[in-house]
């Protein structure tokens, strides 16, 4: 014991000297305004503010090691209760104790714990700015205290950080500007290089991170769609459907599958430790390690306060920047009420530093691969457009956690390499309802004077923000089961129709939608909003209705559609011809590629024709999928209220982005396809000497010569169609 205390103390450098000199300082301020405030306060000097201080800092140390065992039992959300008791019992044993008793004291103790926590913040954030920032300072000082050792520390990890929905010509602009100091920092050096990459239909994060995390973008449509067999309606957030979802497409031998961990995913790629992931809760509820990281953050004056300081500095902000975009009448844009400023605060507050802290803390616990999820870009951007002010700042703020996660690399027991995507792009533009007046519920329900039931509600942020609610959520608690209804409340909020928006179909009709069931009748719609792509079911059917069918029963509908200024182009299945597009002026037969008139797919690029053909014929895809239009400006129209959004073609919303080490290989060609990605990055983690302990599997042979082959064949890949970024 003796040994292990001066091995600890030996161990301690100058930056813990001096963080522990900037924790006594800012108790002592925070005491000394304290004494102003608070009746009864002990403190009537600095010196006594200062001996206060180193107490109460010392108390602090102390109750850390009785507080996080105890925290790690209760879940983050116990972190968080017991990091706010634990800085105020501090406060309280110290300055308390001889003073004044009863709620007055009490109310005035919870005060003066706060302007420590206040004020440590204020000058850990200034004494960190340019080194470590206050998020990750701890963890690395625990890691030169503490070295772990792994049985392979040759072998490179790798952390894949996802920035959600940034198309590759905002990441142009901003390394070009650098608006993103770090990724522009790497791309200048020749360290790392980008590349644009092409997500196919629907350019969603459920079909774009299967295909990432599992090598297949079958059997998902969009972010919601009908179960025909059981008339069931699945949502790729909702926790029961995306367990339901990856259960059908994993194989076990994901991209996570080697020592791997997911964070904040939908999916968990077949990862070993999957923390805050939708289709994971269940057994991803708060493991130890992640209990004690999160538990250690929040304990500490500069954790927790950092981030619910931010949180409520991001609400402001976001209250002022709606408020400024309507006074300056900017266009185009949407309704940004007191819903989104909180799902955003949180999202770039206390989600960000939690999953910050999850990556570092299996960083240094040396695992080989990590994927984890940032929607803060994703999420602004829907609101506010994609080169907004508030949305550039979410992606300096992913920029800033590569910066403290290369930090964590320079001490990690492992080599790392770090890998920037995105799942998919963005498209902005005025909704369709704002355009039009009217969304597309409602133009089906005029156009076949039939009650519609709709479901155009995003709500990807929330989705995220449910996942680590329900990670940390359990039955045996009443914190748990408090948790749990958070989630269900959550997940309701996901699936929930829009309402009112068609016609007949009003709240009470909507909701039906969001059951386990799609409501039957006949002559009713369901109709789903997936970004600038609409979904459009008629209820009840077990089977997918023709073109032909469809025109009998509603002859009013598909002309109308076709007809409508919004409308692009609408994709039907034809008995006759296959898989028809058809537009204003004319019509594309994907079966045979005839063109009669005018090409619908024209405007919406090379890609659009093969990517049609493949969503359409899945069992899943809708009776009518409806494409918005796109203008010369390239902007499109959300089926949803959203300013950018993403899911069918036009704009930027299938150009995404990869930042990757330079001395890994990107095929020369543009990657098409989420499925071909994960064939990348496996190849990747191969080629680090990954995977080999995997169970093999009859098809990996066959790729590995499909791939040869591919090789040989000078430009046979048929994805490598000519796309300028």
């Amino acid at each position: 014991m003796g040994w292990q205390l001066s091995s600890a103390v030996r161990s301690l450098g100058w930056r813990d000297v001096g963080a522990a000199l900037i924790g006594v300082l800012g108790a002592s301020l925070g005491l000394w305004l304290g004494s102003w405030l608070a009746p009864g306060d002990q403190v009537h000097s600095w010196e006594q503010a200062v001996a206060a201080g180193a107490l109460v800092f010392l108390s602090g140390l102390v109750l850390r090691m009785v507080l996080t065992p105890l925290a790690v039992r209760l879940g983050w959300v116990g972190a968080v209760l017991l990091g706010l008791g634990g800085q105020w019992l501090a406060t309280w044993l110290v300055i308390y104790p001889t003073g004044q008793s009863g709620w007055t004291a009490f109310w005035w103790s919870v005060v003066t714990a706060w302007l420590v926590a206040a004020v440590s913040t204020v000058l850990i954030w200034l004494a960190t700015a340019g080194t470590d920032d206050a998020v990750t300072a701890s963890l690395l000082r625990r890691a030169r205290r503490t070295r772990v050792t792994v049985a392979d520390p040759e072998i490179p990890g790798i952390v894949f950080v996802q920035a959600d929905g940034v198309p590759f010509p905002v990441l142009d602009v901003g390394v070009r500007a650098g608006m993103v100091p770090t990724l522009s920092r790497w791309v200048r050096s020749g360290s790392h290089r980008m590349a644009e990459w092409r997500p196919m239909l629907p350019a969603t994060t459920p079909a774009s991170q299967m295909g990432i995390l599992h090598g297949t973008i079958d059997g998902i449509p969009a972010f919601r769609w009908v179960e025909r067999a059981t008339q069931r309606v699945l949502v790729a957030n909702r926790p029961r459907d995306a367990a339901e979802i990856e259960a059908r497409h994993s194989n076990g031998r994901g991209l996570l599958a080697d020592d791997g961990v997911s964070i904040s995913n939908l999916f968990t790629g077949d990862a070993p430790t999957a923390i805050a992931t939708m289709s994971a809760v269940d057994r991803s509820r708060a493991t130890r390690q992640a209990r004690e990281a999160i538990s250690d953050f929040l304990g500490r004056p500069a954790g927790f306060a950092r981030s619910f300081n931010h949180t409520l500095t991001e609400l402001v902000r976001e209250r002022f920047q709606a408020a400024r975009a309507k006074r300056r009448d900017v266009r185009p844009r949407i309704h940004r009420g007191w819903g989104f400023a909180a799902e955003r605060a949180a999202l770039v507050g206390v989600l960000r530093d939690l999953n910050t802290t999850l990556v570092a803390d299996a960083m240094l616990r040396g695992r080989r691969v990590v994927y984890v999820d940032y929607v803060d870009y994703d999420a602004v951007a829907h609101h506010a457009g994609l080169l907004q002010p508030e949305s550039l700042s979410a992606l300096e703020g992913i920029d800033t956690v590569i910066a403290q996660l290369e930090k964590v690399a320079e001490v990690a027991p492992r080599r790392y390499h770090i890998v920037v995507l995105s799942d998919h792009g963005q498209s902005q533009g005025e909704t369709f309802a704002d355009r039009y007046g009217e969304d597309l519920p409602a133009l089906v329900a005029r156009l076949t004077e039939a009650p519609t039931l709709d479901a155009v509600r995003n709500a990807e942020g929330s989705g995220s923000l449910n996942s680590m609610v329900a990670s940390a959520g359990d039955g045996d608690s009443a914190m748990g089961r408090a948790l749990n209804r958070v989630s269900d409340r959550l997940t309701d909020d996901t699936s929930v129709g829009a309402g009112g928006a068609g016609g007949a179909a009003g709240g009470e009709a909507s909701r039906e939608v969001s059951g386990e069931t799609a409501t039957k009748g006949a002559n009713r719609f369901l109709v789903f909003g997936s970004g600038n792509l609409g979904l459009v079911y008629v209820a009840g059917e077990p089977r997918r209705l023709t073109l032909e069918e469809i025109c009998d029963q509603f002859p009013r509908l598909v002309p109308g559609m076709v007809g409508h200024p919004g409308v692009g182009f609408v994709v039907a299945r034809s008995a006759e011809h296959g898989t028809v597009v058809l537009g204003p002026r004319g019509e594309h037969r994907l079966g045979d590629g005839q063109v009669r008139g005018e090409d619908p797919l024209e405007r919406f690029g090379p890609f659009a024709g093969g990517f049609i053909q493949r969503v359409a014929a899945m069992d899943e895809a809708p009776d009518l999928y409806v494409n918005s239009m796109v203008d010369d400006l390239g902007e499109v129209a959300a089926f949803e209220d959203l300013v950018g959004c993403h899911g069918g073609l036009g704009g930027w919303q299938d150009r995404a982005m990869v930042v990757y080490p330079a001395e890994l290989r990107l095929p020369d060609d543009m990657v098409v396809g989420a499925h071909e990605l994960h064939r990348v990055l496996v190849d990747w983690l191969v080629q680090l000497g990954h995977r080999t302990s995997l169970p093999e599997d009859a098809d990996d042979a066959d790729d590995a010569d499909d791939a040869e082959d591919a090789d040989d064949a000078d430009g046979a890949d048929d994805a490598a169609a000519p796309v300028g970024p």
